[in-house]
């Protein structure tokens, strides 16, 4: 009877600490953000001028967790203001709807390992390779399945994607391949990610393989190229150093890639509330007017939220600047606080590593200078207020390469306003 008594006991205490670790929980986020830009990505030209809009993303996000199993499901709306007629409201507009922008769960099988899978957001270390774009209002999530270890100093996470643009049985003719997968960004990847940490210094190393299809003759192919590097981090009490170094090799459609990058930074806390960081990157590139070559050596990001590098006004990598002469960035950031605002303001010194031509003439290496100036205020627990202004002083080689005028006001600013409560939250 003892033995009867205490194993029914057990099992009522397991139902019991089952129940009392679900937790249910339920945010949304509101983000509207004025932009004025004029010469915001690229040059002006003589063709074209300054714009504003407000820009709005809004998301409903909802959390589920228990002794074994997490699940998130993340519904949001991005618009323009004034997209969407005022009078229907959108309601048979789909560019008024909701999509999903994660929809996860995450099961482990025990305390160090766990498998998670469906959409889902991607993003490591300094989110220079694989990041989630938050800055963007669409940001950035994958349809993919992780399996992750970790470990009391260590984790390890192995990742797989598979991408078509629809269920269909039967492919077509090749010739229209086009319309089955080969505009996809990418058609397959597989990585694998590990971190440790050494007291105040973390290591990760990254491996990733990533297929592409394109239309060859009159077959699909899927050719593969590799990025390969890693990234560390100090953080001390005053002292701050970042270091990442990777490769890319393999075959993007019939071309051979050799690519790479590197970057440092380093940070100095002059005061408890002043802090400065000087940074430098090298993304390789090609020379211009050579004659075409099989070998690709621009370095691509790929799937880094490139925003928060080479400078707010996005001249470099976000949806451009692929394949061309590289870059090197000399950047100094300095941090501090007036009041309740925390204020940035960040220099960037621009140069090409490889040649710029004019017709037959080479051009200067130096592209320009941009100066990012931020500043963020938290108004409440769940209200941000950001407002920035960039401003890029480009030279004669920028306007060579972008095509556009060097002798005109360069310019962006924009003030976003962050809203984001919990509006549930349960234990049980």
């Amino acid at each position: 009877m003892k033995l009867l008594k205490t194993l029914s006991l057990s099992v009522i205490g397991l139902i019991g600490t089952s129940v009392i670790a679900q937790e249910f929980s339920s945010d949304i986020q509101i983000r509207p953000r004025y932009e004025y830009t004029n010469g915001f990505g690229t040059l002006l030209t003589p063709t074209t001028s300054h714009t504003s809009f407000v820009g709005n993303r809004t998301r409903v996000t909802l959390n589920y967790t228990d002794t074994k199993l997490k699940a998130k499901v993340a519904l949001q709306n991005v618009r323009t203001w004034g997209a969407v007629n005022h009078l229907t409201g959108g309601v048979s507009n789909a560019a008024n709807s909701f999509v999903l922008f994660e929809g996860w769960a995450e099961y482990s099988f025990t305390q160090k390992w766990s498998t998670k899978i469906g959409r889902q957001i991607i993003s490591y270390d300094n989110q220079r390779i694989f990041g989630g774009l938050d800055w963007a209002n669409q940001g950035r999530s994958f349809d993919a399945a992780l399996i992750k270890f970790k470990g009391a100093k260590s984790q390890l996470d192995l990742g797989f994607a598979l991408n078509a643009k629809d269920e269909t049985k039967t492919l077509p003719n090749p010739q229209t391949a086009i319309l089955f997968g080969t505009d996809l960004d990418f058609k397959d990847f597989q990585y694998a990610w590990y971190h440790t940490s050494i007291k105040k210094l973390g290591v990760s190393f990254l491996a990733l393989n990533v297929g592409k299809e394109y239309l060859k003759t009159t077959e699909v192919e899927t050719n593969y190229y590799q990025t390969l590097g890693t990234y560390a981090n100090y953080a001390g009490k005053k002292l701050s150093l970042d270091f990442s170094f990777y490769g890319q090799t393999g075959k993007i459609g019939a071309n051979k890639v050799s690519a790479w990058q590197t970057a440092a930074n380093l940070g100095y806390a002059l005061t408890p509330k002043f802090k400065a960081t000087v940074g430098y990157e090298f993304l390789s590139g090609k020379d211009q007017g050579t004659p075409s070559s099989p070998m690709v050596k621009s370095f691509n990001p790929i799937f880094g939220t490139n925003h928060a590098f080479n400078g707010f006004m996005d001249y470099f990598y976000v949806g451009n600047h692929l394949n061309s002469v590289g870059l090197q960035d000399v950047s100094l950031k300095l941090d501090f606080p007036i009041k309740k605002v925390n204020l940035s303001v960040a220099p960037h010194l621009f140069y090409a590593p490889n040649t710029i031509k004019s017709g037959t003439v080479a051009q200067d290496s130096y592209l320009g200078t941009e100066v990012d100036l931020t500043a963020v205020y938290k108004a409440t627990k769940d209200i941000t207020l950001i407002a920035g202004y960039s401003q890029m002083f480009a030279s004669n080689s920028m306007a060579v390469l972008k095509n556009g005028l060097d002798d005109t006001t360069n310019n962006w600013a924009y003030l976003m306003v962050n809203i984001n409560p919990q509006i549930f939250s349960s234990k049980k």
